[in-house]
């Protein structure tokens, strides 16, 4: 199974160098790119623009079911199984009687239930909300403008759209945090907007308005879909400019496909969560960006690839700063460290690309088995991205 699996991801990579490679023209950062070549750029780039269906696997309900009293993902699909597969580690972790594995069996078969209709759940939460919802600063809910964004990050997103645009001039831009694991830092938003966010998300937090968990491993925090600011917020924020930033950092992962995401923000502070274990993402891509408020602790750290033999054996940490967000690879294993004190709330976009997905799911590292799903699911689809006509261009 792991020879296979590397064998599969080897293939796909090269695969994906050949499709997503852009030739470097030695840009010069500064530079003012022009309306055609941001054009043929973007284009070269671009996903379809007609709306389409998206999907999740069907390993969703059954693949990396988070326990959090034993630190532990599993695979759960019988007791049996579950007996076989996680007994020894299981009994390792303090669960050692039949009342213990009991309880561990209906959690978990209560979370499969509730994968199965979240996403129609889901659906009915943010009809509820944008009916009776009344946000405390609708200046968020207005189409992303510039003036959100923090200076370096335009600038960075600009040079990576121009003619000519390649890694190395790219790099001038941003703080490489480690080379070898290519995480990378820039400033993202303003000092203000990050503020209006906040207070719209805690204005929120404090209604009387269904919310649904950030994902299984965080109990606090806002699916910003439900919300209603995937529109204005991320989606322009994904295809404007963190598009032409990823398709230069991360080429070999899709970066410049991207035609999906899921966004949420997560809050750490005392009597709540406050660290996050290590996993990784179901994401090609991932940016997260701190937004307040003030707090001492809860780092990052890195290990290695998730398929990579000792993930965990040097970690990196990577301390938080408001405002800023981090840039890795989804397959990167991570988790926080404990908060200290104070609140830390982060936006967290996991950037997905089907071109990559639809070949191999990054959840049970098998082809995928397709399920319509609401939304952009979890950024399948059931047809590839359209190609593009290299003599459009020319």
């Amino acid at each position: 199974m792991e020879s296979s699996l590397f064998s599969t991801l080897g293939n796909l990579e090269r695969t994906l160098g050949h499709w997503f490679h852009t030739p470097s023209a030695g840009g010069v950062p500064g530079s003012a790119p022009t309306e055609a070549g941001r054009g043929a750029r973007l284009f070269t780039m671009g996903t379809a623009a007609a709306p389409r269906r998206f999907c999740r696997c069907a390993c969703f309900c059954s693949e990396n079911l988070y326990v959090a009293r034993y630190g532990l993902h599993v695979r759960f699909r019988s007791e049996q199984q579950l007996r076989q597969d996680y007994g020894p580690i299981l009994r390792s972790r303090g669960c050692v009687s039949p009342k213990d594995f009991q309880q561990l069996l209906g959690e978990l078969e209560q979370e499969v239930e509730r994968r199965r209709r979240l996403g129609q759940e889901s659906a009915a939460r943010k009809a509820l909300i944008a009916s009776s919802y009344h946000p405390v600063r609708p200046d968020v809910y207005n189409s992303l403008k510039d003036v959100a964004l923090a200076p370096e990050f335009l600038a960075a997103a600009e040079y990576s759209a121009s003619p000519g645009a390649d890694l190395e001039g790219l790099l001038q831009w941003l703080e490489t945090v480690s080379e070898e694991k290519r995480i990378y830092r820039l400033p993202v938003f303003t000092a203000w907007f990050c503020q209006a966010l906040l207070e719209e998300l805690e204005h929120f937090e404090q209604s009387d308005m269904p919310k649904g968990r950030p994902n299984t491993m965080n109990n606090y925090g806002v699916l910003l879909h439900e919300l209603g600011l995937d529109e204005p917020l991320v989606t322009p924020l994904r295809e404007r400019f963190l598009q032409p930033l990823m398709a230069l950092l991360y080429p070999d992962c899709g970066g410049g496909w991207l035609d999906s995401h899921r966004a949420f923000v997560v809050k750490y502070a005392p009597g709540q969560d406050r660290e996050l274990g290590c996993h990784y993402d179901n994401a090609e891509l991932t940016l997260n960006v701190a937004l307040g408020k003030a707090f001492t602790g809860g780092a990052l750290y890195f290990g290695d690839l998730f398929q990579a033999p000792s993930t965990l054996a040097k970690p990196l940490e990577v301390e938080h700063v408001v405002a800023q967000g981090i840039l890795h690879r989804g397959g990167q294993l991570h988790g926080a460290r404990p908060l200290g004190a104070g609140e830390r709330w982060n936006l967290v976009v996991w950037l997905r690309a089907s071109a990559v997905r639809n070949h191999l799911c990054p959840m049970c590292c098998r082809k995928p088995d397709l399920v319509d799903d609401e939304g952009f699911g979890d950024g399948f689809t059931r047809e590839e991205p359209p190609t593009v006509d290299v003599c459009a261009l020319t």
